[in-house]
């Protein structure tokens, strides 16, 4: 296990369901050695009862990573934290955020915010047995209950059972009359609450999330706050990461990776999991923003698209792809 620390909270990969998966969290790790990486949310129901090497296993390139975990129980998520402390997760995080039906009907997730007791005792549970990090990451509010006075609550309330981190997306989310899509884009940002936050609380570490897309923002941000946490673009336009390191955590020690040399660092890895048996485009979609703006990008995802899935696919349908997009030409605009 490889702790996680206040300076590798800087940067963080926002855990999204069906998208950061082990696959995607080795990918983005040759991009950046020093983000932050966070699993799917898991529910404490899978961890307990389910396929947990299926669930929890990850490749030891991939620390720093964190386990978030989807529950309400205290017992059960007691349980379930000093199951992904066994795994080697460096921090456990409860999900506070997520709107989706589902979620609300297993009364976990973003409608947790209106009962903070219960995420208090929740996090006291998994601290009890668990010496690796609780951290909730939260929204600001829900439906009509989006005060900042309301946030702060909140907050106190879950900081007294001893969470001293927490990951802030700064939109309401709106459980009735808006699908989770729709609550990632249409309440608006209030940045502002985070930076309230962290003034009134400095003994807590704050980090905000939601609409980040550049290093720019990010820099920006971490002037005021503790850390960053990207979400969508960290997918769909992973190169983004490659300054990373330099520009967020002052590592001068390394160079910056060009997109083609990710990918060929990425085939050894490809080719050790096609062996156990995992579909090639179960990895190459994740894949797919790589040459996003770059010339002939789109080249490389429909050759992905069309190839990757087919029985016997190996890596040589990355190398056909790569091979697509000139390594002179990537700074021109992006072509069909």
């Amino acid at each position: 296990m490889t702790d996680i620390r206040d300076e590798d909270r800087k940067l963080s990969i926002a855990p999204m369901m069906d998208w950061t998966d082990r696959f995607d969290r080795y990918f983005l790790r040759l991009i950046s050695k020093r983000v932050l990486l966070y699993t799917e949310m898991v529910t404490t129901g899978a961890v307990i009862h389910g396929d947990r090497q299926k669930l929890l296993g990850f490749h030891k390139a991939e620390h720093p990573v964190a386990c978030q975990l989807g529950g309400s129980d205290p017992a059960e998520l007691k349980q379930a934290a000093r199951i992904v402390e066994d795994f080697g997760y460096g921090e456990v995080n409860l999900n506070v955020g997520c709107p989706s039906d589902r979620v609300q009907s297993g009364r976990f997730g973003a409608c947790l915010m209106a009962d903070p007791q219960l995420v208090a005792d929740c996090v006291a549970a998994m601290r009890d047995t668990v010496s690796i990090p609780v951290t909730v990451k939260h929204r600001i509010g829900i439906d009509d209950q989006d005060s900042y006075e309301g946030m702060k609550a909140f907050v106190d309330t879950v900081a007294d059972a001893g969470c001293r981190h927490f990951i802030v997306h700064a939109r309401v989310a709106i459980l009735q009359g808006l699908s989770p899509k729709e609550n990632r884009d249409i309440p608006p940002l209030k940045y502002d609450f985070a930076y309230r936050l962290k003034q009134e609380r400095p003994d807590l570490h704050i980090s905000i999330n939601g609409g980040i897309k550049t290093l720019d923002e990010t820099e920006d941000h971490l002037g005021k706050l503790d850390g960053v946490m990207i979400g969508r673009a960290a997918y769909q336009t992973p190169y983004i990461l490659a300054e990373a390191d330099r520009r967020i955590y002052g590592d001068t020690t390394g160079t910056t990776k060009s997109r083609h040399d990710i990918l060929r660092a990425f085939l050894p890895y490809v080719h050790e999991e096609l062996a156990a048996g995992t579909p090639l485009n179960h990895i190459t979609r994740h894949l797919m923003g790589i040459f996003s703006g770059c010339p002939s990008g789109a080249k490389f995802r429909r050759y992905l698209s069309e190839n990757a899935y087919h029985k016997g696919a190996d890596e040589s349908v990355i190398e056909q792809a790569m091979a697509l997009v000139p390594e002179n030409s990537l700074d021109a605009p992006e072509t069909a």
